[in-house]
């Protein structure tokens, strides 16, 4: 995750209001994360179990996402 040349380095200030939004966002997500845990335990039907495989990908799509923002602002601040 490195920054194109032309631009400027992330200032501290905004950095650190980026990180906090993301840090928000990571605590929203493990929310998600477990609800869909907890319900693969459930005896779900066929299309229970579809809808719950939509909701764990999506959740850790959105999860990997943020890691990568995350590193971004380490690396480019």
């Amino acid at each position: 995750m490195s920054q194109p040349a032309d631009l400027p380095p992330i200032p501290l200030e905004q950095a650190q209001q980026i990180r906090a939004y993301a840090h928000d966002l990571s605590n929203a997500l493990e929310i998600i994360l477990q609800t869909s845990y907890l319900l693969g335990t459930l005896e779900l039907g066929e299309q229970g179990q579809h809808w719950r495989k939509l909701l764990d990908d999506g959740v850790q799509q959105a999860a990997r996402v943020n890691r990568n923002l995350r590193e971004y602002i380490q690396h480019n601040s």
